[in-house]
Parts: structure tokens; sequence; C-alpha cells
């Protein structure tokens, strides 16, 4: 077994609306949404292992190894192929913990997308995403690596093509609690459903989350104010990532540079395939 280092792309995400239309009777809420995938977001490095151990470096430091998402991810796709395949796994972060930009489902679904390559386990890209989803609802969309309408839980996905925008990403430094709000008797849990044509007819820009996440962190409110001369700032997923989307790149380069103190600014390109899977075809070809 190859005992180099691989690099694989963690891309970030956003929602470019979501809608909470139900409830199953699990108690999961049915949502609607379109994800919109970025250039931009984590890295993770692999290296196969001589012996049956998964070693995390990097990371966040306040996420023992065991709660990771990108190792219990490994152990899955290990428990699930029946193998006894070990590895080191260095997650290099950028996207910001708890701002509604998918890091951790992404580091999760790239952790399963490479590992089945480099264990060569030949796992299916449907077997990939039904392990992602025991993990989170989010990760099925990085597994399959295309912009989506999604619904359900988040796991219906029907890839969609969307125009060419960049965007500037502003972090306000808070941890949103997706399950604090999805508990809030305050959410809205019936908006009426939507389809992907009203989506494209710019009928659908609302966060469900919105409300309650300006009103519970005054540094989300004031980052929408500040971003919103801009364009139509919204939120991301639960938060407390906010953004607006532009058609030039230098405009957007220009506001992440105008950033207020206090707050951090990011600029990325939406795209309609992820990084990830271009980087399995460049490991593909570099094995053939």
């Amino acid at each position: 077994m190859n005992e180099q280092w691989s690099e694989w792309p963690a891309p970030a995400k956003l929602n470019l609306f979501l809608n909470i239309v139900g409830r199953r009777a699990d108690g999961y809420h049915l949502l609607q949404t379109v994800f919109q995938i970025l250039d931009w977001g984590d890295s993770i490095r692999i290296r196969p292992r001589t012996d049956d151990r998964i070693v995390r470096s990097g990371g966040l430091d306040d996420v023992p190894p065991d709660h990771d998402l990108a190792i219990r991810a490994a152990n899955l796709l290990r428990e699930h192929a029946g193998s006894k395949f070990g590895a080191d796994i260095e997650i290099r972060k950028r996207t910001p913990a708890g701002g509604g930009l998918g890091g951790g489902s992404s580091d999760a679904a790239t952790t399963l997308v490479a590992l089945n390559k480099v264990w060569n386990l030949n796992a299916s890209v449907d077997d990939l995403a039904g392990l992602g989803v025991k993990l989170g609802a989010d990760v099925p969309l990085f597994v399959r690596g295309k912009s989506a309408f999604a619904e359900g839980i988040g796991e219906k996905l029907t890839p969609i093509e969307l125009p060419l925008r960049h965007y500037v990403i502003i972090d306000p430094g808070i941890h949103s609690s997706t399950v604090e709000l999805f508990q809030a008797p305050e959410l809205t849990r019936n908006s009426p459903p939507t389809t992907i044509t009203d989506f494209l007819d710019g009928a659908c820009t609302g966060n469900a989350f919105t409300p309650l996440v300006r009103a519970r962190f005054p540094e989300v409110a004031a980052a929408l104010e500040w971003l919103q001369p801009h364009g139509d700032a919204r939120l991301s997923g639960s938060g407390g990532c906010v953004f607006v989307a532009l058609e030039s790149a230098a405009e957007a380069d220009r506001i992440a540079e105008a950033c207020p103190p206090g707050f951090r600014a990011f600029r990325a390109t939406g795209v309609n395939q992820s990084p990830l899977l271009d980087a399995v075809e460049r490991f593909q070809k570099a094995r053939s």
C-alpha cells in the first residue's frame, strides 16, 4: 500500500434559502433548501498506515478525536467494509465551527470519499451517501458533490445548475446551536412547499432561522446590517455566518477587505461541481 500523503478538499456550502415545511413523526424537521457548494473550505490530508489505527491531527482543539465527524466517518467506513485498514488524517480547518457552512459534514464526506479510494474499497457513491446520512443530514450533499435543491431532512437531493456568483461571507465569531434552534417554539415550521422553478425565478430567498438567530445574537444582526447595502444579505443554514452574492469577483474582494473589526471575511466562488470530485479524478489518474 502506498504510504504517501494525499490531499483532499472539503469544501464549504451556503444555503441560498431555507424553509421548514413540516415535521416527521420521529421529530425530525422537513425542509427545503438550495445548497451552493463553494470552491473554498477545509482540506484533509490522508496517509494509510501499516497498522489498524485511525490517528487524527489538526482539526478543532475542543473536539475530541472520537467525536470528530471525520474520525467517525473513517470508523464507519471501515466497519461497513469489514476492513482493518488504518490511516493518519490531518484536518486543516478554515471553515468556522457552528457557522452554518457545513464544515464538519464536509470533513466527514471527504474522509469517506478519500478513504474509499486510498483503501481501494470500491464502495459506490450511493453506499457512501448512505453512510454519510448516519453522520449528518448534510453529509450526502458533499459525498455526491453537486450543488442541489434539497428536501426531506436535507438528504433528498436534486442537482441544480446555479449561475456563477462570488460570495462575501462574514463570520461574526459566534457558535450557533442547530439543535437548540430546531427546538425553539417560535421557529416557523409550516412554510408552504416551493419548487426549483420558484427558486430560480427568485421567489425563495428567506431562511427560517434568520429571525431566531438575529434575536439571539446581536453580532449576527450587526453583520447582516453591515452587508445589506452590498446586496441581499442572508444567513447560511442555522448560522452564524452571513453572506451576500455578487457577480463581480473584484467587487467581492473589495467588500471583504473592508470588513469591520471584530468580524472575519472570506471570499468564495460558487461551483456546481465540488472540487472533491476533481480530486477523485486526479487521484485515480495518478494511480492508473
